[in-house]
């Protein structure tokens, strides 16, 4: 998981939302949502960080904060409750499923596209590919709500790491290499390699 700077929202999306009877199913700019979305997060899904593509049988557009809930119903199309997110296994078993498909209406703690949230500082990777927070509560949410603990992430999140160490190791950087690494991911464009932020992470506390 980390931390997304939203962009400008679409400009079809600002207009839906001051016309009268709006909603998110009223809404027809999805595909410019999702342009928006993914370009964003740099073609990874906002939680597992997984490959997320501008197509509608290939992605999710979540709210972070449910649309179905009465409470949170006029967050709607606010822009930073939108986030782009994989199909997590939909259709297969739900111990499977994880992201967008896994949480439905459930409630999260932290939103990755909220700066005040923090969210790479709350969460940390382990040896064996596992993501885990020192929160209790946010931890086990990683595992129940989104479920980002079962073995194909955490076997992709393992080899992100393994990758990153093999170059540590080859290469023994120094301090301005390591730099210049980290900001190919933090400050660079385009797409990321799917499960790189772990590499990140670790790179970042070297």
């Amino acid at each position: 998981m980390r931390a997304i700077t939203k962009g400008n929202e679409p400009a079809c999306l600002t207009q839906h939302r001051v016309t009268a009877h709006s909603s998110y199913q009223n809404y027809a700019g999805k595909d410019a949502l999702r342009v928006a979305l993914v370009a964003e997060q740099r073609g990874l899904c906002c939680y597992c960080m997984s490959r997320i593509v501008v197509d509608r049988q290939k992605m999710k557009i979540e709210h972070w904060q449910s649309q179905s809930d009465p409470a949170t119903q006029h967050l709607q199309l606010t822009f930073s409750n939108l986030l782009g997110a994989c199909k997590g296994g939909e259709g297969g078993r739900p111990d499977q499923q994880h992201c967008d498909t896994r949480k439905g209406n459930q409630s999260l703690m932290w939103n990755p596209a909220t700066p005040a949230h923090a969210i790479e500082a709350r969460i940390r990777y382990q040896n064996n590919g596992e993501i885990r927070s020192d929160d209790p509560q946010f931890d086990s949410e990683l595992d129940t709500v989104l479920g980002l603990n079962i073995s194909i992430l955490k076997n992709s999140r393992k080899s992100a790491l393994e990758a990153v160490l093999k170059w540590w190791q080859i290469a023994k950087p120094n301090k301005a290499q390591l730099k210049a690494k980290v900001a190919k991911y933090d400050n660079g464009v385009g797409e990321l390699e799917p499960f790189s932020p772990v590499a990140v992470w670790y790179l970042k506390r070297k």
